[in-house]
């Protein structure tokens, strides 16, 4: 197992889209509180149900995003890469997880703790602030699709159609949870 370097950790931060706008200094702020964590494929990063305890950003691997219930066999709802963040809703409303996120391959992600990341919030942390603004463009963009895809199946009055909305609708509300 290789250590990975902060010079490494606050490179790729700079290329994920999530952190853009934060510049060296702000990001390494907010790596003081991030964790490495190492998840063995098939193994879950979080579970529906659990608490919205951290957000997560993808370093190496990949995961997939499930939905079931007690009624239908878990569904794929979407693939996260490197670079993706999830789980991000948890540090603004405090809800427990919507969806499952399990390692396809042996993934490293970096953990964001709600409750240190709420205390750089406390403590005025710009970069904190940015990074929140960042999660409302992402919620707001997920929104935008969600109401083009119900107004589209709506206008066509079609069930196959409502049926592929009503997916997207799950699909964009659970991959960041």
């Amino acid at each position: 197992m290789t250590t990975i370097t902060l010079e490494q950790i606050i490179t790729f931060l700079l290329e994920a889209p999530m952190f853009a706008e934060l510049d060296a200094s702000e990001l390494s702020q907010i790596v003081h509180i991030m964790k490495v964590q190492k998840v063995r494929a098939g193994a879950p990063i979080f579970r529906e149900g659990d608490a919205g305890d951290a957000w997560y950003v993808m370093f190496a691997g990949s995961a997939e995003v499930l939905k079931g219930d007690a009624f239908l066999p878990s569904q794929r709802l979407a693939i996260l890469h490197e670079k993706s963040c999830f789980g991000e809703m948890a540090i603004l409303d405090h809800s427990a997880r919507s969806a499952s996120v399990v390692a396809l391959s042996e993934c490293t992600v970096f953990k964001f703790p709600r409750s240190d990341f709420e205390q750089l919030l406390a403590d005025g942390n710009l970069a904190a602030y940015k990074l929140i603004y960042e999660i409302a463009k992402v919620l707001s963009t997920r929104q935008r699709k969600i109401t083009q895809d119900l107004t589209d199946a709506l206008a066509a009055r079609e069930s196959d159609l409502l049926r592929v909305a009503s997916m997207s609708v799950v699909q964009g509300q659970s991959v960041s949870e």
